[in-house]
C-alpha cells in the first residue's frame, strides 16, 4: 500500500492536466499501474486512490448493508464522481472537469500526501479551511489518538 506524504504545489495546464510529484510518483506500488481513480473528497477537494487503494475502498463500500438507506447514499454520492485517470508519460493526470469545477481548482493546485491517497485542493480554499481550524495540532492529536 503506498504511503503518500508532504505537499507541493503545481500548475494545471491548460488541458486540464497536473504532474504528480516524482515522489508520490516514486510511493506508488507496482499493483496500482500508475493508475488513480479520482472521486470527490471531503472539506471541497479531490481524493485520488492509487489503483490498488481503490480496490480496497471498493471492498469497504461493497461490505456496507444495502438494505440501509445512508449506506446506498453513500456510496452513490462517492461512486457517481468516481473516474479512472492514467499517468501519462510526463507524470501528469487529466482533472475531470466537473471534479475540478467541484474543488474550484483553476491554473494552481495544491496537492497533499495524505497515507493512502492524495489530496487535490484549490491553494486558497486549503488555506482558508487551515484558518477555519479551531484546534491547534497537539490538541486534536491527544484528543483523536488519546493521551
Amino acid at each position: 500500500m503506498a504511503g503518500f506524504k508532504g505537499q507541493a504545489e503545481y500548475s494545471v495546464d491548460v488541458k486540464g492536466r497536473i504532474a504528480i510529484p516524482a515522489k508520490m510518483r516514486a510511493a506508488l506500488s507496482p499493483d496500482a499501474q500508475g493508475t488513480f481513480t479520482l472521486t470527490k473528497g471531503f472539506e471541497q477537494c479531490i481524493y485520488a486512490y492509487p489503483q490498488d487503494n481503490w480496490k480496497l475502498k471498493e471492498a469497504e463500500y461493497s461490505a456496507l448493508n444495502i438494505n440501509n438507506r445512508n449506506a446506498r447514499h453513500l456510496v452513490r454520492m462517492i461512486l457517481m464522481w468516481a473516474e479512472e485517470v492514467s499517468l501519462d508519460g510526463q507524470g501528469r493526470i487529466s482533472l475531470p472537469k466537473p471534479l475540478s469545477e467541484y474543488a474550484g481548482i483553476g491554473e494552481k493546485a495544491l496537492i497533499i500526501g495524505a497515507m493512502d491517497r492524495i489530496e487535490l485542493w484549490d491553494p486558497a480554499a486549503f488555506e482558508d479551511y487551515l484558518k477555519e481550524q479551531s484546534i491547534d495540532q497537539e490538541t486534536l492529536a491527544e484528543q483523536v489518538m488519546g493521551s
